[in-house]
């Protein structure tokens, strides 16, 4: 081998060889990020996650595998999801999941970026928060799913006072930190006046204001109480079930998750639904979908769950038509 020694050429196709497989993987595309932004918890969402996993899934993406996801909680401190926001538009996300109550992440997310892709679950009308131009054609960088929790206020109010039609005085639980729940406490005030009924509001919007809400609420003697569409209020559901049970207070709530941790009764649309179909809307932008022409979203399904366990616990006899109206009666 002329000009070299053979050990030398050895040495060389060695080095090489080595090289060649750092170059390959400096070719090979990055993986993509999601940027999962929410106003809860994560420990208590770890069920939603496995929906929204799941879904993902289903659209080809696996985390770790060929998808990774960068997570921002806000632990129901709304004032921080502003800067979680602004993080990930910094970490370059392909696209930002923004959940949780009124849409506050989804305004957060949209305020941070007019570029990167965002499916949100909100809460609130998507138009009057200027997440989107339409719900037919989003027309902006997001679409999502509209959950309408909070616009269901009136009817789960009614809904308790067939339950505990003798209930002269109903409680109801609010965040205070929730946008939407001035509007909440309207549509309250509206339903109650419409079956005659008073209503005591108490407000919390941390734990260690929990204890005090309920002890304001049993001092109006109240017969009933209705906890207020929040995902922190979801996040700590347990808790506040467990304190309804504790004061003997008949109680109604927006999700499923309230009655199968032991609350009486709950009506809502299924929050499983709205984390599965982000999913698939983060799968399809992922794989070139522009979000502009991605429609919003909107609930068909309400569930009404009634626990016989928990009204039996309080003496209360459920009418069998309500039981049949019920999508799930708890045994």
């Amino acid at each position: 081998m002329p000009g070299i020694r053979r050990r030398e050429f050895i040495s060389l196709l060695g080095g090489a060889a080595a090289i060649w497989p750092l170059a390959a993987r400096a070719q090979q595309p990055a993986m993509p990020v999601i940027g999962f932004l929410s106003s809860a918890s994560a420990g208590p969402a770890a069920y939603l996650l496995d929906v929204f996993r799941q879904g993902l899934s289903e659209s080809g993406y696996i985390e770790g595998q060929n998808i990774a996801i960068e997570y921002r909680w806000a632990d129901g401190q709304y004032d921080r999801l502003p800067s979680l926001a602004i993080d990930l538009v910094r970490r370059r996300v392909a696209v930002i999941v923004a959940t949780g109550a009124g849409g506050v992440a989804a305004q957060a997310a949209k305020r941070a970026t007019s570029t990167i892709p965002i499916v949100f679950t909100s809460a609130i009308d998507p138009i009057k928060a200027g997440l989107v131009a339409s719900v037919n054609r989003p027309g902006g960088n997001a679409t999502g799913f509209i959950q309408l929790a909070p616009l269901l206020e009136g009817k789960r109010l009614q809904l308790l006072h067939e339950l505990v039609p003798n209930a002269a005085v109903i409680g109801v639980l609010f965040n205070p930190t929730n946008p939407s729940a001035e509007t909440q406490t309207a549509d309250v005030r509206a339903a109650a006046r419409s079956v005659g009924r008073q209503v005591h509001v108490a407000t919390a919007s941390s734990e260690d204001e929990f204890d005090a809400a309920f002890t304001s609420l049993v001092r109006q003697r109240i017969g009933g109480l209705l906890v207020a569409a929040d995902s922190y209020f979801n996040s700590r559901r347990e808790q506040l079930v467990a304190l309804a049970a504790r004061h003997a207070l008949p109680a109604i709530y927006e999700w499923r998750e309230f009655s199968a941790a032991g609350g009486l009764m709950s009506y809502g649309t299924r929050i499983t639904d709205a984390y599965h179909q982000v999913a698939v809307y983060c799968g399809r932008i992922l794989r070139g979908a522009n979000p502009a022409e991605l429609p919003v979203v909107q609930p068909t399904k309400f569930e009404l769950v009634i626990n016989l366990k928990t009204a039996n616990a309080l003496g209360l006899t459920v009418p069998n038509a309500m039981q049949l109206l019920a999508d799930e009666v708890i045994e």
